[in-house]
């Protein structure tokens, strides 16, 4: 289980609560934790109304943790909140609507979820999108998408728990970037380059960040049946969102650095890396 981080002192004699956006649940007290005297680690998860984000969040809620939910689709979050909560028979998901391309209100919203919260313990960045792309089109309004909600709203919420867990000395933060980003293929220039920027970022995160005692994971997985996999031009090795779910867990719990979803993407990876420039340009993958 993840290392637990009290809420620091001044942040919770001084801190007032932001007014810049509402959680559309009430705000979590001890009268609605069902088993107040375990530990329960407190999660924050971006993108979380459907597919990979959606599936953690019943993979950590039926693991004791208490999660923010966050996404710009209101309607499927309140219900996928709505019926966790349910099934577990307490209020432990809150919902958050949120676009991740708002940057100017991260700060803000940051600061109320983790008051609400109570402290932070784990964020998971796994907002993003990748429009169908034709292989002779080139639409810089998709390539730009693509890299204001995959790449920078990462950053934006990411660069708001690295400062935190630096000061905490202890946190967990989690990407979950594509075996895509590992190298540039011709059919998807924009969605690559996203996630290999992701990947960068990710590891530079690490670098700065685990002589402080956080834990950087950067998740790549292959083939997930989600919404993003009707734009993928071939598909093998196909999995669930719940199944990816469990073994992103898995690695969260085991603090990976990196991992592979699933783990034989890896070797996959190692051959795509080895073949030589020239070859690989000739290749339709």
């Amino acid at each position: 289980m993840t290392q637990t981080i009290d809420q620091p002192k001044h942040e919770q004699t001084t801190t007032e609560q932001p007014t810049t956006a509402s959680p559309t649940s009430e705000p979590m007290t001890e009268a609605n934790v069902s088993r107040p005297l375990e530990p329960q680690p407190r999660a924050i998860i971006i993108g979380a109304s459907s597919g990979i984000g959606a599936a953690l969040v019943h993979e950590l809620a039926h693991k004791g943790y208490r999660v923010a939910a966050l996404a710009r689709r209101e309607a499927e979050l309140n219900r996928l909140c709505e019926a966790v909560n349910a099934a577990l028979g307490s209020k432990r998901i809150y919902a958050y609507p949120h676009d991740v391309t708002d940057y100017e209100t991260i700060p803000a919203l940051f600061e109320q979820v983790t008051y609400e919260l109570g402290g932070l313990d784990l964020v998971i960045y796994v907002a993003g999108v990748q429009p169908a792309v034709t292989l002779g089109e080139y639409n810089f309004e998709k390539d730009a998408d693509m890299i204001r909600v995959n790449l920078l709203g990462a950053m934006a919420w990411l660069n708001e728990a690295a400062m935190r867990f630096e000061r905490a000395g202890a946190g967990h933060i989690v990407g979950i970037s594509s075996i895509a980003g590992d190298r540039g293929r011709s059919g998807a220039p924009g969605y690559n380059t996203s996630k290999a920027g992701f990947n960068t970022y990710l590891e530079a995160l690490r670098n700065r960040l685990s002589r402080h005692g956080v834990t950087v994971t950067t998740i790549k997985p292959g083939f997930v049946d989600t919404v993003l996999l009707k734009n993928a031009p071939k598909t093998f090795w196909v999995i669930s969102p719940e199944t990816a779910a469990q073994q992103i867990h898995r690695a969260i719990r085991r603090k990976r650095q990196v991992a592979y979803v699933p783990a034989r993407w890896r070797l996959v990876s190692l051959v795509i890396n080895l073949i030589p420039s020239f070859i690989f340009r000739r290749m339709s993958i």
